[in-house]
């Protein structure tokens, strides 16, 4: 039976990998490393995510769209832009 107190946060940090080290000074350094280690992919890969709904999935308003007319009418030529 598990403990009750521990709660799932820790039971996540545990999950990390195997108890490494000479000692438990040691062991929870490397705990330390791997944890930071995780945050810095978990919050990297959220930003990712977040940019890739944000681009694709969320709607901009349209832009108006500028179109360059050129016309050779009778050996002159002229410009508009509408």
């Amino acid at each position: 039976m598990k403990n009750r107190n521990k709660s799932l946060l820790y039971y996540i940090y545990c999950a990390l990998g195997e108890k490494s080290g000479k000692n438990n000074k040691e062991a929870d350094r490397i705990a330390l490393i791997r944890l930071l280690m995780f945050l810095s992919i978990f919050v990297t890969n959220a930003f990712i995510v977040f940019n890739a709904v944000r681009t694709h999935i969320i709607p901009k308003e349209p832009q108006p769209i500028k179109c360059i007319i050129v016309s050779n009418s009778g050996g002159l030529q002229s410009v508009s832009i509408v």
